[in-house]
């Protein structure tokens, strides 16, 4: 147990609730300080507010293809204001439990802005202005992180955006290029596609999301194209000019794109400025705090978790961070471990990681053997008339450890989860295989591509 140590948390994201709620059920007294919202940028400007509109927009495909099921549906018409005041609603639900959560657990929250951290203070500015100094044997940094916003792009908060004013529109949008080709600039691509906006995605890089399996990608970037989103990769935004009615945009390969909005999605930079890390020595070139797998800093007592220390930027990663953290502190032996922490892109069709693309495995050296399925082989796709994309299986191949597992198509993103147990675990392709999966089942697709590792495919 933690022994009745008190921990300051700094930040009240998915990183810094967690670790305050683990802190305390080890017996610490906790503290946190959040300037904001508790739920920090994923409850209230990021995965919750956009999956609410991702979810408004798949009831809208629904009854698109109703027919196909039988369903004949006349008429109806798309109220964005009620989808975004129902994304509200939802936000405002899940920032009341954190709240809540941090009730229960007898933590301290402080509505403030940290100016200075030293080992064992934090300097907090109060909303009314006055400066308080809290004290603790342990602080947990978990600052998250910001858009990043190049000057180049002009931003103006209207017709050049961030996802943060995204999430704001009261209208959708005739035109949108949206620069950056990630998950949040991919996502917010699909939901405005959905909704009637012609879309333009402008990647820098060779593919769509840059460092993911590129067979993956490409398969993402044709179903994209047959949804009428004009794809740009290979390609940089080497100029914008506001006008009244809209934004130039001038493309590195020529081309010139007259467009509503442009959202603005290449990344995003760590929120530690200002707040007393630099004279601590604690921040690395990019502005990432410096952390070792425990999440502690160099400075005794001082500890990092989330966005600010880098890595992936992933709520569920900032999380497990936070755990790792709080059991640091109170005695345990815990050490995050990055190399089983899965990715997902809430596109249709989804797309969901875990592990190493087939590029980097050969890059690392690895001799590894491949499995695929196709969901168009699947029973179970075929009723829910969702069979596009498919589950790929990179595998070590000597001792047959799973290294990677990627997906494209229906609900990729629940069906990683069996993906990360299995790595977490040291699984090996013939572990999924020989395991019995129900049928008609999504998750049959990663039994059948670890059959096709081994060779044994059974229905291709």
């Amino acid at each position: 147990m933690a022994g009745g140590k008190k921990v300051i948390v700094i930040g009240a994201g998915p990183g810094g609730y967690v670790s305050a709620i683990r802190a305390s059920q080890l017996g610490a007294d906790v503290t946190v300080v959040e300037k904001n919202s508790p739920g920090g940028v994923c409850l209230n400007v990021g995965c919750i507010p956009t999956k609410a509109l991702l979810s408004s927009v798949e009831v809208l495909l629904h009854i698109q293809n109703a027919g196909k099921f039988g369903i004949n549906v006349k008429e109806f018409t798309t109220d964005f204001s009620r989808m975004v005041a129902r994304k509200d609603r939802i936000v405002n639900q899940l920032t009341k439990g954190v709240k809540f959560l941090f009730k229960k657990n007898g933590i301290t929250l402080v509505n403030g802005r940290v100016v200075d951290i030293n080992p064992g203070r934090v300097k907090v500015m109060r909303e009314n202005g006055v400066e308080e100094e809290l004290t603790a044997e342990n602080i947990i940094v978990a600052t998250g992180s910001l858009p990043a916003k190049p000057a180049i792009f002009q931003f103006d908060g209207e017709k050049v955006i961030t996802s943060t004013e995204a999430l704001q529109l009261k209208q959708i949008p005739e035109k949108l290029l949206v620069v950056g080709a990630g998950a949040i600039g991919l996502e917010f691509a699909y939901i405005f596609s959905a909704l009637g906006t012609n879309v333009s995605i402008v990647e820098e890089m060779k593919q769509l999301l840059p460092g993911e399996d590129s067979e993956i990608a490409n398969l993402l970037e044709k179903s994209l194209k047959r949804r009428k989103i004009n794809v740009y990769t290979g390609v940089r935004v080497d100029g914008i000019e506001i006008r009244e009615e809209g934004i130039i945009a001038k493309l590195s390969s020529g081309n010139i794109l007259e467009t509503s909005k442009a959202l603005v999605a290449i990344g995003r930079v760590p929120n530690t400025k200002g707040i007393g890390l630099e004279k601590l020595n604690l921040l690395n070139e990019k502005e990432f705090i410096k952390v070792n797998e425990k999440m502690e800093t160099a400075v005794p007592g001082i500890y990092a978790i989330g966005d600010a220390v880098g890595r992936m930027l992933l709520a569920h990663k900032a999380s497990r961070e936070g755990i790792v953290a709080a059991e640091n502190i109170a005695g345990l032996n815990s050490e995050m471990q990055y190399d089983v922490v899965p990715r997902c892109i809430f596109t249709q069709p989804e797309v969901a990681a875990v592990g190493v693309s087939q590029e980097a495995a050969k890059e690392g050296g690895r001799e590894i053997k491949v499995g695929k399925f196709p969901f168009s082989a699947l029973g179970k796709a075929w009723a829910i008339d969702d069979t596009e994309g498919m589950v790929k299986i990179i595998t070590d191949a000597s001792s047959g450890e799973i290294l990677g597992i990627h997906i494209i198509g229906p609900k990729a993103s629940d069906l990683i989860g069996e993906a990360a147990v299995a790595m977490k675990m040291e699984a090996t392709a013939e572990d999924i295989a020989e395991t019995i999966h129900a049928h008609p089942t999504l998750t049959e697709a990663i039994m059948e591509a670890s059959h096709s590792v081994l060779g044994k495919a059974i229905h291709i």
